[in-house]
């Protein structure tokens, strides 16, 4: 397997992109501007008998009647296989109002078989606080289904236990914003890290005119994540402002030197700042020795200049047909891991170096097991 190569080529190929300006709207969010998560509890019903027969779908059955003024005797147990019990939910997006509709996720939270071809009854949808936000009904979609023999021989195809109702969900109450509530708003970066915060500050500072030597900066970075900045207080002005900012462009700073190892699925993703140290590692047959030297660099007799010692460093990867490979300087962990593809050792003795890397100091960054 030579994944590793493959996707460090692609990942080298596009880091010249992650140096180039990005607007704001792309690496930050406001803070206060965010969805909601909402939850529900109803009944799924005119299913082809795929429901089920279980206490609490009886339970909620029963109230459904009760709601509607009809009373089932106690011991009378209705036989509802068209029947249902589903949780519900949805996502709330920022500033949506009452009157607009949501897409809907309906799963199946009992024994049902299939919800193909059933209807989600009136379901009120519930926010964090315990008050209503949305109400969903309709006809569900869904995508797979099942089939079962007399013999008990079953297929299954994708998952026939959950729909969805595009625009199911009847918003009735909107969620206050903090948008307008303060004479600043504050900036959170998708990814935290002090020097793009900075970065972020000073962006801001230059395209508003702003000189913080001269008086208060219209941003500041609070942390290695938000970067407060002042905004008008009107509505109108303050749409407007954020219009502007959102498409403001800066260099946000390089990523710490990280490496991502997926131990299930043998994918290694390396970032372009992780460099080596001088080491020498045995991996059953395979020999691999990275080793540092230093050469002093003298300029002409007729030439300005100053005599310096610039370091060579050397990657050496041996196995037992002798097969070895030698590199220039500036010796980067993409050099080791290609040479180690090229002697066909597989992901899983890369990642062995790479821990063995790691442990013995050798390895400058972070290395992340998922």
């Amino acid at each position: 397997m030579r994944i590793s190569v493959l996707l460090l080529s692609v990942m080298f190929a596009l880091s010249p992109l992650a140096e180039a300006a990005q607007r704001i709207k792309d690496l930050a969010t406001i803070q206060g501007v965010r969805s909601n998560q909402l939850v529900g509890y109803g009944l799924v019903v005119g299913l082809p008998g795929t429901g089920e027969q279980s206490p609490f779908t009886e339970q909620s059955f029963r109230t459904m009647l009760s709601n509607f003024g009809i009373m089932m005797p106690s011991n009378l147990k209705p036989k509802i296989k068209n029947v249902a019990a589903v949780a519900v939910h949805a996502e709330l997006p920022p500033f949506i109002k009452p009157g607009q509709t949501i897409d809907v996720t309906v799963s199946s939270i009992g024994e049902a078989d299939s919800l193909r071809g059933g209807t989600l009854l009136q379901t009120f949808l519930k926010g964090l606080d315990g008050n209503v936000y949305a109400v969903a009904q309709g006809s569900l979609v869904v995508s797979g289904f099942g089939a079962e023999g007399a013999d008990g021989s079953r297929i299954v195809s994708n998952t026939p236990t959950v729909g969805s109702i595009v625009n199911g969900g009847m918003v009735e109450r909107a969620v206050p914003s903090g948008l307008m509530q303060n004479d600043y708003l504050t900036l959170n970066l998708n990814y935290p890290d002090f020097s793009t915060a900075q970065a972020l500050a000073d962006a801001i500072n230059q395209q508003l005119g702003s000189d913080p030597d001269k008086g208060p900066a219209v941003a500041t970075p609070i942390d290695a994540a938000s970067v407060r900045v002042s905004a008008p207080r009107d509505v109108g002005q303050r749409v407007g402002f954020l219009a502007t900012l959102e498409n403001f462009e800066f260099e946000p700073a390089e990523a710490s030197a990280r490496v991502i190892v997926n131990s299930r699925t043998g994918t290694i993703v390396i970032g372009e700042n992780v460099r080596l140290r001088p080491a020498a590692i045995t991996h059953g047959g395979l020999t691999v020795t990275i080793s540092e030297n230093f050469q002093v660099d003298q300029p002409n007799a007729f030439a300005d200049g100053d005599t310096v010692v610039t370091p060579r460093s050397i990657v050496d990867v041996d196995m037992e047909d002798s097969r070895m490979f030698k590199f220039e300087p500036g010796v980067t962990l993409d050099q080791l891991v290609r040479a180690v593809n090229e002697v066909g050792a597989a992901p899983g003795d890369l990642m062995a170096i790479l821990e063995a890397l790691r442990k013995a100091g050798a390895l400058q960054g972070q290395l992340i097991v998922i």
